[in-house]
């Protein structure tokens, strides 16, 4: 295909179609100027393939196989959901859960990444209208709480945590989804929450209702009462606006005497001390390395342990550290604030528990400059 850059490599092309008499040298030149013209917005197209190993592969895995997120080349869940719910997914999240908000992406690049991941399934894609499923949401209610919540959670908050390692049985494909989720709620019409219900998704917990004995009847009445969950949905994790990013300390000690009182405050608070280390270690030789910077690592193992069954991403940012710098005369404590890390992973358990941590922090940082 011909790419057309510059008005020099027209008339180049039009000098070697177009003799100056032939209408169908004319039409020849005028059709290739046409089709050369459009080959950049081709050219330019988003890459489905690269964005969704640059932003979805980390928790859904590189084929679509799932992980820490759902799976999504499972061909039960593809003959379910639209490309349309799919989409909505990705720009809006699951706020208060796992899956981020991908605002920064264009609807170009969605799309793209929609497409991709439909190259994995080769059935129909299914299409849902908007109009809602006339049902009795009181009867939906009772139903919910009969084979619904175990999995759920009694109000659709969906499973516990997502690690495989920590959270759940490696065996089990999925975390139960949050049904109470505004994301969820907003991207899922009820025809197609009608559809999982009937169908059913092979390769996971999620069974097709009407097979376990359910009518149609009762089906319709569980839909209309996964969506009045809509009304009380939660719809943010949690803003950073008035959240500093980091935690900083001035110390009235010297490096040395500073660094002693910070591995008593952090023992005193029920961490072990792991190791203190010039910032620049490893990055430089260890007579090069800067003595007036250190980092100073410490961890609570049941804390760590409860953390990582939240949200395995909180390994990220730990083990715990805080660093110490002597410059100008000036001894600093400094640490990364836990609250603003954990607003990134758009969770709201993970959120009060890096309250916490940003109160320990603190408390030791201040105790080790009393």
């Amino acid at each position: 295909m011909l790419t057309v850059r510059n008005n020099g490599l027209l008339i180049h092309i039009y000098r070697n179609i177009f003799d100056g008499k032939s209408v169908r040298s004319l039409a020849a030149f005028l059709l290739l100027v046409l089709t050369a013209l459009q080959q950049p917005a081709w050219a330019d197209a988003p890459d489905g393939a690269k964005l969704f190993a640059q932003n979805c592969a980390v928790c859904h895995g590189e084929t679509g196989s799932g992980g820490i997120g759902v799976p999504l080349s499972l061909p039960s869940f593809q003959a379910t959901v639209s490309n349309r719910y799919l989409a909505a997914t990705i720009r809006d999240g699951r706020p208060g859960r796992v899956m981020p908000a991908f605002a920064q992406l264009s609807d170009a690049e969605i799309a793209a990444i929609v497409g991709y991941i439909r190259s994995w399934y080769r059935g129909p894609v299914p299409h849902y209208g908007d109009a809602p499923v006339a049902g009795n949401p009181a009867h939906g209610k009772q139903l919910f709480a009969a084979h619904c919540a175990m999995c759920h959670g009694v109000d659709g908050q969906g499973g516990r945590g997502t690690g495989v390692t920590f959270s759940r049985p490696r065996g089990l494909p999925i975390m139960p989804p949050a049904l109470n989720n505004a994301g969820f709620l907003a991207s899922a019409p009820d025809a197609m929450i009608r559809a999982v219900l009937i169908h059913g998704r092979a390769g996971t917990p999620m069974v097709s209702f009407v097979k376990a004995g359910l009518s149609r009847r009762d089906v319709d009445d569980l839909v209309a009462y996964v969506r009045s969950f809509q009304s009380g949905a939660q719809t943010v994790a949690g803003s950073v606006a008035g959240l500093k990013p980091d935690l900083i300390v001035q110390s009235p000690y010297d490096l040395k005497t500073t660094i002693k009182n910070l591995t008593q405050a952090i023992n005193s608070d029920n961490f072990f001390v792991g190791r203190s280390q010039p910032v620049e270690y490893g990055l430089t030789t260890p007579d090069k390395a800067n003595p007036h910077q250190i980092i100073v690592y410490f961890c609570d193992v049941p804390f760590l342990n409860k953390a990582l069954a939240i949200d395995p991403r909180v390994g990220l940012f730990l083990p715990c550290r805080i660093t110490v710098v002597e410059h100008a005369g000036k001894v600093m404590l400094m640490a990364v604030n836990p609250e603003v890390v954990s607003r990134l992973f758009n969770n709201g358990e993970l959120n009060e528990l890096c309250k916490e941590m940003h109160d320990r922090y603190l408390a030791i940082m201040q105790e080790a400059t009393l």
